[in-house]
């Protein structure tokens, strides 16, 4: 990656700009909306691009954008590197005290994608902006997908809308608030894990706690499913695979001396190899089976396939480090952990090349405050520095532009 941008031609934001989007994530922040519901942030960043002249196009499911963004004369035959952002909130309290809080009861954007979609919004512009003045060496899809949250991931229906159709290479960012604004963390290959989902249903006959030899006794058959089946996993599974079963819910029973005749458990699966992930959904089911058999309680498992790991690839890694550098020094490049957390940029990867990194949108020096906790995504009071915007931006749109100075 030895190619050099001029200052000219290295897609810069203006201070204007750079105004604007603060001001359009504080809006998405203030609207947030749950998977497949993002109409209002759907119509907005669509107005946004349609008044720098673009032609956005709405997802087949009716929210999400594709937009493309062509060189003066390109008929096509250059493949489109593709950058994605995802719009869903959560569902969770906005509990900070901040005049951009959330006005939607339970409704939150504390995984930050309002930060991902005004990142790959203002690309777009800045691109849109080059390509209007002759400037822009390649074309450039713009993917804003719903539902990321909702398993197994609204990229599926971003596919099945032909987003990837022409795509050579796709990017994405996500906020991180373990790394300071100014930064990015990047790793090679898996850097999220697979993500699926468990909901088992254990029946038998119930009775009196006075005589539980004649009953299913599904308090005790759920209790030794909840220990026994990652036990049993753990045994079965290469360690290396990070394999974890971990339990979010458990219901049964209404009173102290009637055992149940109905218990219902729910978790997630998570692993970090592909391999691993795609063994998993056997293996669970046949551990589940053998305990709720061994305590006599007939069982149901729907297991919900979720994503696989986001798996990066080495010379679009090794593009975002060499953007990033070019635009903001030797030192603006961390190296960074494989997560536990799923994300379904993965499906896209699975048919092109691409890479995520981590943009850091830590306010410097916030993780060395004596005594505090850790800020993290999906809690009630995740806020980002939004100097990261302005990063995230000219990441991407130097990104590329090396991508296509370094194309033979």
């Amino acid at each position: 990656m030895s190619q050099q941008l001029s200052p000219e031609s290295a897609g810069v934001l203006s201070d204007a700009l750079r105004r604007e989007l603060v001001a359009f994530r504080r809006d998405l922040h203030m609207h947030p909306e749950l998977g497949h519901q993002e109409v209002r942030t759907t119509a907005v960043v669509k107005e946004r691009l349609e008044r720098a002249g673009l032609a956005p196009r709405v997802l087949d499911c009716g929210t999400g954008l594709v937009c493309d963004i062509r060189p003066a004369g390109d008929a096509g035959r250059l493949p489109l590197l593709a950058l994605r952002a995802d719009l869903d909130a959560l569902p969770i309290p906005d509990t900070k005290t901040v005049a951009y809080r959330s006005t939607v009861p339970g409704r939150a954007h504390a995984c930050g994608h309002d930060v991902h979609t005004t990142v790959v919004l203002g690309a777009g512009l800045v691109l849109a902006g080059l390509a209007a003045r002759g400037a822009l060496p390649q074309p450039v899809r713009l993917i804003f997908q719903p539902a990321e949250e909702v398993l197994p991931g609204g990229a599926t229906d971003a596919i099945d809308s032909g987003v990837l159709d022409g795509v050579g290479r796709i990017l994405a960012l996500h906020c991180d608030p373990k790394v300071d604004a100014g930064r990015i963390g990047l790793k090679t290959g898996a850097i999220t894990s697979a993500c699926d989902r468990l909901e088992i249903r254990l029946t038998g006959d119930g009775g009196h706690t006075a005589r539980p030899h004649l009953t299913t006794d599904l308090v005790t058959a759920a209790a030794r499913v909840i220990t026994d089946v990652p036990a049993l996993l753990a045994r079965r599974v290469d360690t290396r695979a990070g394999l974890a079963v971990t339990w979010g819910r458990l219901t049964t029973g209404h009173a102290s001396n009637v055992i149940p005749q109905r218990a219902e458990i729910s978790g997630t699966m998570r692993c970090l190899e592909l391999s691993a992930w795609r063994a998993a959904k056997d293996l669970v089911e046949e551990a589940v089976g053998e305990v709720a058999r061994l305590h006599q309680a007939k069982y149901e498992i729907d297991y919900i396939r979720g994503v696989p790991p986001v798996v990066n690839e080495e010379t679009t890694t090794a593009l975002l480090a060499a953007a990033m550098t070019e635009r903001f020094g030797a030192g603006s490049v961390e190296p960074t952990e494989q997560s536990l957390g799923g994300e379904d940029f993965s499906w896209y990867l699975e048919q092109v090349p691409g890479a995520m990194a981590r943009l850091g949108v830590r306010v410097p020096g916030d993780g060395e405050r004596p005594g505090a906790p850790p800020r993290d995504i999906h809690q009630g009071d995740f806020d980002v520095d939004e100097s990261a915007i302005g990063v995230g931006v000219e990441l991407l749109t130097t990104t590329a532009l090396l991508d296509a100075a370094e194309r033979p």
